[in-house]
């Protein structure tokens, strides 16, 4: 996979499950640190939803000085684990990466996190809240 080297450290820890019990408990831990952000971050507006999520994912960034972003992910499904989940990694593994690295994410890491198993329709979501985030990452670059 490339992409940033925090996001493959975060990839590299979840392989270390190979059983799937193992793995949906490490995932259940990056639910419970996601942290909700203020609507003042992430508004709830069309441009900033993500199309055909169930959980009600809204995505944005905010700039850093180095030219880097900070990404912000609110989930107002409380159900949403998966997409709380994959919030905290993305932020966590994205947030302060070249804008560069974080378009050469591929929408199918969403499987590398969560395995194979998952529904068309959570698959969908998920994999459109990676896209949102590789959207604002363009979003940025045009503006340099």
């Amino acid at each position: 996979m490339s992409g940033p080297v925090r996001l493959q450290e975060i990839l590299e820890d979840l392989a270390l499950f190979p059983e799937r019990d193992g793995k949906i408990e490490a995932l259940i831990s990056y639910g419970q640190e996601y942290q909700h952000p203020s609507p003042e971050l992430v508004p709830r507006t069309p441009e900033h939803k993500v199309p055909g999520c169930e959980s009600e994912v809204f995505v944005s960034s905010t700039p850093n000085p180095d030219g880097t972003l900070t990404f912000h992910y609110a989930v107002d499904n409380p159900q949403g684990i998966s997409a709380m989940a994959l919030g905290a990694i993305l932020k966590s593994g994205l947030s302060g990466a070249p804008l560069e690295e974080v378009l050469k994410v591929s929408d199918e890491v969403i499987y590398d996190i969560f395995g194979r198993e998952l529904s068309m329709g959570k698959s969908l979501g998920l994999t459109g809240i990676v896209k949102m985030t590789k959207h604002e990452a363009e979003k940025w670059l045009r503006r340099r």
